[in-house]
């Protein structure tokens, strides 16, 4: 990656408490929290079902579904199985859906540089092939860590 003339001075800034990237692990970046995310993709919506699927106790999985409820990637809904009381489940939100390509790639890179092999692949319903993540400009140049710069933010390139 590289840094815009401006930025060239690592000394001379900082984006602590700012960095989007600080931002998003304080929401999704424990382990926990990161594969009860994984479920949600996997269409898990059931407290339970997360608790007995990540493998945690059900004072983690209450605090973790409670912050990710609280970022806005889950949303929480009622639902009622006959002759039951009136439950919750947890359904991932819009912005739960971005993290998608960020899973991808933590399940591509995994099974590419993980211990142990996984009896599972991530694939194309449509053809078949494997899911993999890119990193493309908005013109739809693939790009490499190296063709990346930082730059400060002008009010033209503001977030779309």
């Amino acid at each position: 990656m590289r840094f815009e003339e401006a930025l060239a001075d690592r000394s001379s800034w900082s984006t602590a408490g700012r960095c989007p990237i600080e931002q998003t692990m304080k929401v999704v970046g424990s382990r926990n929290a990161m594969l009860i995310m994984r479920e949600a993709f996997y269409g898990t919506t059931r407290y339970e079902d997360f608790m007995n699927r990540v493998g945690m106790s059900s004072a983690t999985a209450a605090s973790n579904l409670k912050a990710l409820t609280a970022a806005d990637l889950l949303e929480r809904r009622p639902y009622q199985e006959e002759g039951e009381r009136v439950r919750q489940e947890y359904v991932l939100t819009d912005a739960g859906s971005d993290l998608m390509p960020v899973i991808i790639g933590l399940f591509e890179w995994g099974s590419k540089h993980g211990q142990r092999r996984s009896g599972v692949e991530s694939v194309h319903v449509g053809c078949g092939e494997p899911a993999e993540v890119e990193v493309r400009c908005r013109a739809g140049h693939l790009l490499s860590s190296e063709d990346v710069e930082l730059r400060v933010r002008t009010a033209d390139r503001e977030t779309r």
